[in-house]
């Protein structure tokens, strides 16, 4: 008995296929355009950056939101994610455009706040590339002029403390960062010029006002320099008292202490650490003593 199956078996093509050299089909992977030898191997971000390159659009993406998030970070101490975000705020801004050099900034500040000094330099150093005259541009040196002096360049960071000066001359905390630079190179009458420029421009915090007595101190100035020493304990003092009565709802005894001082600076900002102020001739600790870089823009 013949299986009728047979009869319905199909007649497969009996052409002569493709030829050798066909190159409309491959199951070879993409390349991706990346070079091994500048490339961490390890480094996940970059299979993902070069996909973005390549399937998102620039103009799909809200930069302004971006620049948020990265903010958000800050805002919780998660600096890393912050500097992966504003990379990001800067790669799909528009090239060379305040957008982009302001994410550069942030970045910048963000590796700051890791004490990742080197990256942040370059971050600094990409958004001056961008503009040496915006409205970011005088964070952009005092920041740039901070990273390099934690980093032990403290040649150029005082060069840069300058420009930023020069740039925004009604920029407190660059005049404080000046300030503080001088004091160390033994200029104590510049960088008490200096300190009087940031409390007059309203940057009178009791770090400020200790570190114009130690320059006045440095410049002979004895007298009037434990006048200004006085007026910052007494800053201190009633900033701590403050914080009592906010975290206990009630004003510290006669005599009692109030909590340790906070961060001075601006809100973003990495403001110098207070130390416990004492009663005159009490055997305390000197507060530490920092310069005051200045926060992501928009913080």
């Amino acid at each position: 008995m013949t299986d009728e199956r047979d009869d319905d078996r199909h007649e497969f093509s009996a052409g002569q296929g493709v030829d050798a050299d066909y190159e409309e089909f491959t199951l070879d992977p993409e390349e991706i355009d990346a070079d091994p030898n500048t490339v961490d191997p390890v480094d996940s971000r970059v299979l993902t950056d070069i996909l973005d390159r390549r399937n998102v659009e620039s103009d799909a993406i809200d930069v302004e939101r971006l620049m948020d998030v990265g903010l958000s970070y800050m805002g919780i101490n998660r600096f890393e994610e912050a500097t992966e975000t504003f990379e990001r705020a800067a790669h799909f801004a528009e090239e060379d455009s305040l957008e982009a050099q302001e994410a550069w900034v942030n970045k910048g500040a963000a590796h700051a706040e890791l004490e990742e000094y080197d990256e942040a330099i370059g971050a600094y150093e990409e958004a001056l590339r961008i503009d040496d005259s915006s409205e970011h541009a005088a964070t952009a040196e005092t920041n740039l002029a901070y990273a390099l002096w934690e980093f032990g360049r403290s040649e150029q960071a005082l060069e840069h403390a300058e420009r930023a000066v020069e740039t925004d001359p009604r920029f407190a905390e660059a005049w404080y960062n000046r300030g503080f630079m001088l004091v160390e190179r033994g200029l104590a009458e510049d960088a008490v010029t200096c300190f009087d420029n940031a409390i007059r421009l309203g940057y009178r915090s009791a770090g400020v006002l200790e570190e114009k007595a130690r320059a006045l101190e440095e410049a002979g100035e004895h007298e009037q320099a434990e006048e200004v020493a006085d007026r910052a304990d007494e800053i201190r003092r009633e900033a701590e008292g403050q914080m009592v009565e906010e975290q206990t709802g009630q004003a510290p005894g006669p005599g009692g202490r109030g909590g340790r001082g906070g961060s001075g600076g601006q809100a973003g900002g990495r403001g110098g650490r207070g130390g416990q102020p004492g009663e005159r001739g009490e055997t305390t600790e000197a507060p530490e003593r920092e310069l005051q870089g200045e926060g992501p823009e928009g913080f």
